[in-house]
């Protein structure tokens, strides 16, 4: 392996490129989500949150993660906005991410994006891209990729999301070290389907039962600083 200097170097160079070809894409994102961006932020100037914490980041099934009671012992900070794509992570991380100096952050997003009919290939790059935004500014911060999560009235979108789960995973390297975390195990039956007893009635989030099974797979990774699958 490199370098840190150099990595950073090269993956600065690749952040400063993708940003000068996305920002036309982001423009919109700006006008959906700011309100909720400056709601956070209002929320760190009157409650400063600490430094190198675990930060929880992405779409609703980070928002709705009641991770103050399922991550009590240890301390973190939740930055989830239901509703949004990889893509507008990306585009705030300059306000919800990097200003936290996060040692960990925790990521999920992706299955919005796929439903609203970007392709594998597009959700690997814009993960990659914020990956890579985080690294060239935060080289010693640890990432974990949720992989993006089978839910029953989506199945239509499973092969898209599979294949983007394996692009993403297939792109770790020794200049990109995030971490794969596999949903598929704790959310998919014998039979290949979502495990229904862990969705809430809409079919789509899940519930107490699946939250309580997600922070069973997510907590021991964090605790421990393993990896989070192959």
């Amino acid at each position: 392996m490199g370098g840190v200097e150099p990595t950073v170097s090269r993956i600065r160079l690749r952040v400063a490129v993708l940003a000068g070809l996305m920002v036309c894409a982001q423009a919109p994102a700006e006008n959906r989500w700011e309100p909720q961006i400056r709601k956070f932020e209002e929320q760190d100037a009157q409650d400063p949150p600490p430094k190198r914490a675990i930060l929880f980041v992405g779409s609703s099934t980070i928002a709705l993660w009641n991770t103050r009671k399922c991550f009590a012992d240890l301390v973190h900070l939740n930055r989830g906005f239901g509703g949004s794509r990889v893509e507008d992570s990306l585009y705030f991380a300059d306000r919800i991410i990097l200003p936290y100096e996060p040692a960990t952050i925790v990521f999920y997003a992706g299955d919005n994006d796929i439903a609203a009919g970007e392709t594998p290939e597009q959700v690997r790059d814009e993960f990659l891209a914020l990956y890579d935004k985080v690294y060239a500014a935060l080289p010693k911060t640890r990432v974990l990729f949720l992989s993006i999560k089978p839910s029953p009235i989506r199945m239509k979108f499973w092969p898209a999301a599979t294949r983007a789960n394996e692009l993403i995973r297939d792109a770790r390297s020794d200049e990109r070290p995030f971490e794969y975390v596999a949903l598929e195990p704790i959310l998919l039956g014998e039979d290949g389907q979502p495990k229904a007893k862990l969705y809430r009635a809409d079919r789509l989030h899940l519930n107490e039962d699946g939250y309580r099974a997600l922070t069973d797979l997510v907590k021991p990774l964090l605790a421990k600083g393993a990896g989070g699958g192959q």
